[in-house]
């Protein structure tokens, strides 16, 4: 029998809550245990996204003419309404998507930190004095927002992510329509939940939930909307980027990675491993910037290789709402079936199962999505498993001879997005800081994981070359406008 908080989730539109015009809804399963509702959101329309995006349109000019203290300041009451809610939200983050219970309060934590970062933007300076070749006159820069921004979210990291992308916008003057996964809508909608109640002027902000074909393509192809930022799959990233650009709206692109780490011939082993482990498997996985190739000199690779199978072994797989569980499932049963299927591919090319691999199926695993933390070894970079993002709790070792082999492998991949080294050799980093091909480079840290006030984001086809998060962001969220007075 199923089991529900019999919770519906609404969509936000100028300052209400609403059903959607289709009358259909979706149940959101917890993927540790099938048996579990989460809740029930809704199957949107077309005409609901438009209603989403008139009232945008309709708020943007009093919201942009707000000072930057006073558009702060509400995001300043979001911040302290989200961190009051934070056990709640992180829970049902955990029970919708999956990640252990720990993660998800540091993940809704980190949400906060963001919202009170660019609470803080809205008092910084926005342009440059420039001198002027006319004595009798003066330049200056300032910035204009964009208007009416789409922000569509995947279901990863279903707290941070949205804030990450709403709160620059909002803070420059912009009003928002957000999308997020149908797989992570409660989660997302306990976000806006904080934004209504720090009562913003009705239109500022609006969620629709739904199919990417319907809300999120009608999001990217609207007129009125004068930017759309993303985050998630290369396929669903270049059709959102060429729709935009069809019609001449900006677009921004964070996809996927394939992310390597490299442990050097003189790596601390101990931090290596542990740095393997977290960046390649918690979250079961499911990071963008997931440690997957694992890189390992010859001399080294058979005691890094002790080390981390004897670790990786003693991991415990459940329900991340129980104690004691350091890995949760995959988000769905579509997304296990991804994984398994790679795992299958990687034994068809000839690479070596060295752990792992499995569905779990026993009496405490069986109502849920969950698969072993797996490892493979006798990799070369031309499998499939080496080159395509798995999203999952799969690494693959790596063997080679020398470091000059191992940066020639780390880029010998389409993505960019982050990578990692280990080494204790001055060299050895500088070489790979200045040649590797990413947008987020670690030196003796895991693959995963960016500080809020850095820029964010990748190289070749991880992103469209603009960067997320810190003061980076305001380059996407305006335009300069370059001011003469004579």
């Amino acid at each position: 029998m199923l089991k529900t908080d019999e919770q519906s989730y609404l969509n936000f539109i100028n300052g209400r809550w609403k059903s959607s015009e289709s009358g259909e809804t979706k149940e959101v399963l917890n993927p540790a245990d099938r048996n579990d509702v989460v809740g029930i959101i809704q199957r949107s329309t077309i005409d609901d996204v438009n209603e989403a995006i008139t009232s945008a349109k309709a708020a943007k000019e009093s919201w942009r003419k707000l000072s930057g203290n006073e558009r702060g300041n509400y995001l300043y009451k979001v911040a302290n309404i989200l961190e009051n809610r934070l056990d709640e939200v992180a829970e049902t983050l955990t029970r919708e998507m999956g990640k252990t219970l720990p993660e998800a309060k540091g993940e809704t934590a980190r949400g906060v930190a963001i919202l009170r970062y660019y609470a803080g933007e809205g008092l910084r300076e926005v342009g440059d004095v420039i001198p002027s070749t006319d004595s009798n006159g003066i330049m200056y820069t300032t910035r204009t927002p964009l208007g009416v921004v789409g922000v569509i979210t995947p279901w990863n990291f279903p707290v941070a992510i949205p804030i990450w992308k709403i709160a620059p916008a909002l803070i420059y003057g912009n009003t928002v329509v957000i999308k997020p996964a149908t797989e992570a809508a409660a989660t997302a909608a306990k976000v806006i939940e904080c934004f209504a109640e720090a009562e913003l002027p009705n239109g500022v902000i609006n969620m629709v939930t739904g199919s990417g074909s319907i809300v999120g393509n009608r999001i990217a192809e609207h007129p009125d909307v004068n930017g759309v930022t993303f985050t998630g799959s290369d396929q669903t990233g270049k059709h959102i980027g060429q729709t935009a650009l069809a019609r001449g709206a900006k677009y921004q692109l964070e996809m996927g990675g394939k992310n390597p780490v490299i442990v050097a011939d003189d790596a601390d082993l101990d931090l290596a491993v542990q740095a393997t482990i977290s960046g390649g498997l918690s979250s079961t996985g499911q990071k963008c910037t997931a440690t997957s190739r694992v890189i390992v000199q010859s001399s080294i690779y058979d005691a890094f290789k002790e080390k981390l199978l004897t670790q990786i072994q003693a991991l415990t797989v459940g329900n991340g709402l129980e104690d004691g569980n350091w890995m949760g499932p995959s988000v769905s049963e579509s997304q296990l079936e991804t994984v398994l299927h790679y795992i299958k591919k990687g034994k068809e090319e000839g690479a070596t199962l060295l752990t792992g691999g499995n569905r779990l199926t026993d009496a405490e695993h069986k109502d849920g999505n969950f698969v072993e933390p797996t490892v493979f070894e006798d990799v070369t970079n031309d499998m499939t498993i080496a080159q395509e993002e798995i999203f999952g709790p799969v690494l693959a070792l790596i063997k080679v001879e020398t470091f000059e082999e191992a940066m020639k492998l780390a880029n010998d991949t389409e993505y960019g997005l982050s990578a990692a080294v280990f080494t204790e050799n001055i060299r050895k980093m500088l070489t790979f800081i200045d040649d590797i091909e990413v947008g987020l480079v670690r030196v003796n840290a895991e693959t995963a994981g960016v500080e809020l006030q850095a820029p964010f984001g990748g190289m070749k086809s991880s992103s469209s070359h603009s960067r997320e998060q810190g003061k980076a962001a305001i380059e996407f969220f305006t335009s300069i406008k370059t001011v003469f007075i004579k």
